[in-house]
């Protein structure tokens, strides 16, 4: 008996603790800051400046999104092959140009984003209203 007792206290204090001890999701923590639609500039490629606008959302607790380019050459939408969420920042992976490029971003604030593309060209990105 006294060994039946010492299993369900235990098995109680680990249901206890099991709940206690949840992880907070993606979605309740800063994932919202990303997700809209935003105006990209990426500053200083052998072309010039680079303007896009970039839409973001989340379905089923993941960022999905497209890219439209803002250029003569290419008009057509631009699915975001993956998108990495870390450390407070994202990265967007998609094909462009026939080039796999990376777009690394992190928040300024509310309404601006920051980053690199492949880490050699500075990004801009501010929040379309």
């Amino acid at each position: 008996m006294k060994k039946a007792s010492i299993l369900l206290i235990l098995a109680f204090f680990g249901i206890a603790l099991q709940g206690f001890s949840q992880a907070a999701t993606p979605a309740a923590s800063t994932s919202d800051v990303y997700t809209g639609k935003w105006e990209m500039l990426i500053i200083g490629t052998p072309n010039g400046d680079a303007a896009l606008t970039t839409v973001l959302v989340r379905k089923e607790g993941k960022l999905t999104g497209t890219i439209i380019p803002k250029t003569s050459d290419q008009k057509e939408e631009i699915k975001i092959s993956n998108i990495e969420e870390a450390d407070g920042k994202i990265t967007l992976y998609f094909t462009i140009q026939d080039y796999d490029v990376n777009v690394l971003l992190e928040k300024v604030d509310d309404e601006n984003l920051k980053g690199s593309l492949m880490n050699m060209f500075d990004v801009k990105a501010k929040r379309v209203k």
